[in-house]
């Protein structure tokens, strides 16, 4: 028989009572924990994440009038008014279970009880307490999927042959849990494939959490990834669970990751390592579940190089790495994704079908395009609004002049070198240690030429 995974705590000053609780709970339940002293509660609560406290009435010798119960009753919702707890005494009196219904008891029971009378009501209170928790983190789950689908995602679609290395990768680690650590320029669509990757994978039915650790600042680290409990800090007014907890059973994806300074590595790498957080404010330790993938712009072995980056995180992060080429290592997916976005926001716009003239197709496949898709995307969009006749010209991309790829026509050494640098960055998309093989250069010495040259 399976066992519900969950933890009951009971507290009796009676050890025969306690040894009859755990043997008629310890085959339905995973945790039983037994404490004959009420002051040892919020030690206990503190630590663990319990689901159901089952609370005896009175415990001191002679004393019947069940506000011993009562005063820890409070404490408990105090820590957790998120714990159900089922009163327990040996003295029935309507008086004192209304009165703690009121405190914010679950149910009442007297003994002495039957075992399966005490088994059939702490499944009750115990389904009870797991649809609370799970009905205040799909609250919260909610709305930051609700954030997340407001926002317009395209599909990962492409034609380019540098391309086929991404979508290969992408179906081969899907179906596992390995960690994914996704490189590539601004606006390659590294989000796309951290998606891609979720669809395909055993959890799509799950959330998907996007953290853009770029925009969160160093303070509010911890209480958006970790939670927070109610107190914690000044605006803490009730306990929220962070994007770890949310996405448990999922996946969750920590966007420039290459941003987060070298205190705050420290502290992710704890919680990738032992997949347990502490929301802030609480020393309890709550397991997660979750499908990690990270992405960066940045070269992190450069960083690491530097210090500014840990290595064991790295390591820890990296099980599969998956490097996204710059659009104009992509010369297919040009004229491609063009004219997929130019459908679109003809549609969007209510334009009838524009074309694009050679001139704007050869300024198009030209162009260097910094800003990758993103740029492309946009460019798109402002033409067609912009647009006035059927074709889209030139001059209506407003391409920037100083984006054009231009030819080299010189043999002079450094200009070469220059150029030779160049291309080999933008064939590696940064990555300096392909670069460096490519070139010959040591790292130092890439480092130094690209200074010289104000790349």
């Amino acid at each position: 028989m399976n066992k519900m995974i969950g933890k009951i705590l009971i507290v009796d000053d009676d050890p025969d009572v306690l040894t009859t609780a755990r043997l008629s709970l310890k085959n339905d339940f995973s945790d039983i924990i037994l404490e004959n002293n009420p002051e040892n509660i919020p030690v206990i609560l503190a630590k663990e994440l319990i689901d159901v406290v089952i609370l005896d009435m009175n415990f001191s010798p002679g004393i019947t009038d069940g506000e011993e119960g009562l005063y820890w009753l409070q404490k408990i919702k105090k820590i957790d008014a998120e714990i159900s707890v089922i009163m327990n005494t040996a003295y029935g009196d309507i008086k004192i279970a209304v009165a703690a219904m009121k405190l914010g008891a679950s149910e009442f029971i007297v003994k002495p009880w039957e075992s399966e009378k005490l088994l059939a009501t702490v499944k009750t209170v115990f389904d009870l307490s797991k649809t609370k928790r799970q009905l205040k983190k799909l609250k919260i789950t909610n709305q930051i999927l609700n954030e997340d689908f407001n926002r317009e995602y395209g599909s990962l679609i492409t034609k380019a042959e540098s391309m086929q290395t991404v979508l290969s990768a992408i179906n081969k680690v899907a179906r596992t849990d390995a960690n994914v650590l996704i490189l590539g320029e601004n606006g390659t669509g590294k989000e796309l494939v951290a998606r891609e990757i979720h669809q395909k994978s055993e959890r799509a039915e799950k959330p998907f959490i996007k953290v853009d650790l770029g925009a969160i600042s160093e303070s509010l680290f911890e209480s958006e990834l970790f939670g927070h409990t109610k107190g914690a800090f000044t605006d803490a007014k009730e306990d929220k669970p962070g994007r770890f907890e949310i996405a448990s059973g999922g996946t969750l994806f920590l966007d420039e990751i290459g941003n987060l300074s070298l205190n705050l590595q420290s502290k992710l790498l704890s919680v990738i390592q032992n997949r347990v957080i502490n929301r802030v404010g609480s020393n309890r330790n709550i397991d997660i579940d979750i499908r990690l993938i990270c992405a960066t712009n940045k070269d992190l072995y450069a960083l690491c190089e530097h210090g500014e980056f840990r290595e064991d995180l790295i390591y820890r992060i990296n099980t599969v790495e998956i490097h996204v080429p710059a659009l104009r290592n992509r010369e297919k997916d040009i004229l491609f994704l063009a004219s997929v976005f130019r459908d679109r926001f003809c549609h969007k716009y209510n334009k009838q079908r524009l074309n694009f003239s050679p001139k704007a197709e050869k300024a198009l496949l030209n162009y260097n395009w910094p800003g990758n898709i993103r740029e492309l995307q946009h460019v798109i969009e402002r033409a067609v609004i912009m647009s006035d006749e059927k074709i889209i010209e030139e001059h209506v991309l407003a391409l920037k002049k100083s984006a054009y790829i231009k030819p080299v026509n010189t043999l002079k050494i450094d200009e070469l070198e220059k150029q030779a640098i160049l291309k080999a960055l933008e064939k590696h998309n940064r990555n300096f240690t392909k670069v460096s093989a490519e070139l010959g250069f040591g790292r130092s010495t890439l480092y130094r030429k690209m200074k010289k040259y104000g790349i």
